[in-house]
């Protein structure tokens, strides 16, 4: 059986132009003598439609669009597996994750998913049902069990916990499957591609099944979908891979018992980030999401130092330069290396650069606050009022360019509250708001890797907010090198203050850092949406009251 996998980026809500893209697939499928076409979870809604599943208008679009794409594919020969939205009769919500299957413009099959995923960043059960057998059905002679996502993940990856009760693709082997379809969603982190790589081999081997998995690519909000689908051998080797973060039809041969290929799960590399995965993760959410949103460019303070600099580097990738507009704002306390270096930056990066010196309203303000502050503001309120001196700035420029002002903060400065509220905070997008700090320096060394892109005084001088004289960031914070590993402890791995100290670091710095962390929580609720490419990001996946005493 020849199976084509559509490996395509779709938008919440355009049911029209996913049933076209779907149709197009088709054609093309049936052109390469596909007998199947496989699709991501949630082709038709898009995924995460969130509570518009809620909205019964919304359900509704869904269902005509299933029906108009069975009456616009009704003279193709080839099936199409196609994640959708399912209404249902009886108790519950009224509606399944469901894959359908069409052929000649009637439905053949239909999954129910059975494992609805609310951990991280998913909140299923808010929304679906879950199905309850396995749906096993016959194709070209081939019977095969149609599974969703969640479906393949209930034996987990070493070291992580069991979620699940039942196997779903065990039970459609036992139901008769020789081959396992897969419609996924899953996002994109670092590391995840390789997980599933080894939990799909592990799936296969455990079932004696081929596996045919089909992912979503794209970006959508703070998700990013790295495609990466795959086809996975009986025995549990790797027959074939589909591209990163791209479209792909990919066309493969299978049969019951599949084998070949030789390639095993790739391996991690060795330490830290993989730097051009994160960038590539990174240009496509920024991408998807201007696109997505109605935005066309996008406008961003260029302060002279790296946060800035490596968020505008994405923003050309992702945009072209000619869609990006940086801003320069100095006051006085900013160097003049800073200028010089925000300035090489647009130059190299062949952006336009503006230049608004922030003096004036920065003054004016105070003079505005001296009747109600008879002893004048104080330090910090100072250094705030710069800081949304310049917010104010950028987003009058984004208001009249119609451009997306993409704030410029990192993981770490977000962790501990080193950024103001309606200043620096300001904007519709963080790119960098789950990269770490010295993640972004990483970041910065890789796109300088064949030419400087970004000067090199910004990446070696140490980082400054520049709202003061002489200040640095170490004035106020741990070294990154310290900050950003106490905060993969709390942040990311969960662990108490005791068992980051007993790896070492000192508790005085660690319960600093602890209630920075805690602190700063309704700052977070207030920042801009994050792209997610660590597994824990702030936003969707992280869920922490602000008012609460717990010192963790």
């Amino acid at each position: 059986m020849r199976i084509a996998i559509g490996q395509f980026d779709t938008t919440v809500g355009a049911f029209d132009r996913t049933v076209d893209r779907i149709v197009a697939l088709a054609e093309e499928a049936s052109q390469a003598g596909a007998s199947l076409l496989l699709l991501p979870e949630q082709t038709l809604p898009g995924y995460p439609a969130r509570d518009l599943l809620l909205r019964s208008d919304f359900v509704e679009a869904g269902v005509r669009a299933l029906a108009d794409l069975a009456d616009r594919t009704r003279g193709l020969p080839v099936a199409i597996a196609v994640g959708h939205a399912l209404p249902h009769e009886g108790p519950g919500y009224g509606l399944h994750n469901a894959a359908v299957v069409l052929r000649g413009g009637r439905q053949v099959a239909v999954a129910h998913k059975r494992l609805l995923p609310d951990y991280d960043v998913f909140d299923e059960t808010r929304w679906f049902d879950p199905g309850d057998a396995p749906c096993v059905f016959e194709l070209d002679g081939v019977r095969i069990g149609l599974t969703i996502c969640e479906d393949l993940w209930s034996e987990p990856p070493p070291g992580a916990r069991r979620l699940h009760r039942v196997d779903p693709a065990r039970e459609a082997v036992e139901a008769g499957a020789q081959v396992l379809l897969n419609l996924s969603a899953s996002p994109y982190e670092g590391g995840k591609g390789r997980t599933r790589e080894r939990l799909l081999t592990a799936c296969a081997a455990r079932t004696g099944a081929p596996i045919v998995y089909c992912n979503l690519v794209g970006g959508n909000d703070s998700l990013i979908f790295d495609g990466r689908s795959l086809v996975i051998g009986a025995e549990g080797s790797i027959v074939a891979r589909a591209a990163g973060f791209a479209e792909q039809l990919l066309v493969v041969d299978v049969e019951p018992g599949l084998s070949g290929g030789l390639e095993t799960p790739g391996a991690a590399p060795g330490g830290g980030i993989d730097c051009e995965e994160v960038l590539e993760a990174l240009t496509l959410g920024l991408r998807d999401y201007v696109g997505k949103t109605g935005f066309r460019k996008a406008v961003l303070g260029l302060s002279g130092g790296i946060d800035s600099a490596v968020t505008a580097a994405i923003a050309v990738r992702a945009l072209g330069a000619e869609n990006v507009l940086g801003v320069a704002m100095p006051s006085r306390y900013t160097a003049g290396m800073s200028n010089e270096d925000a300035v090489a930056l647009a130059t190299n990066l062949g952006i336009r650069i503006e230049n608004l010196p922030i003096e004036r309203s920065y003054v004016a303000f105070q003079e505005i606050l001296a009747a109600a502050l008879p002893g004048g503001a104080s330090s910090l309120t100072r250094e705030n009022l710069q800081a949304r001196s310049r917010g104010v700035l950028l987003m009058a420029l984004s208001n009249d360019l119609g451009a997306l002002l993409l704030t410029t903060g990192n993981k770490s400065e977000l962790a501990v509250g080193y950024c103001t509220l309606y200043g620096d905070m300001a904007g519709g997008l963080a790119v960098l708001g789950d990269v770490l700090k010295t993640e972004v320096y990483a970041l910065a060394r890789h796109l300088n890797r064949d030419r400087v892109v970004i000067p090199e005084r910004t990446i070696v001088r140490p980082p400054s907010a520049e709202l003061r004289e002489d200040q640095t960031d170490q004035d106020s914070l741990p070294p990154y090198e310290i900050l950003d590993r106490i905060l993969r402890g709390l942040v990311v791995d969960r662990l108490s203050v005791e068992a980051i100290v007993a790896r070492g670091d000192d508790e005085a710095v660690v319960r600093r850092v602890a209630d920075l962390v805690r602190r700063s929580e309704f700052k977070r609720r207030q920042a801009a949406p994050v792209l997610k490419v660590s597994p824990v990001a702030f936003g969707e996946g992280w869920r922490f009251p602000i008012s609460q005493t717990f010192r963790f």
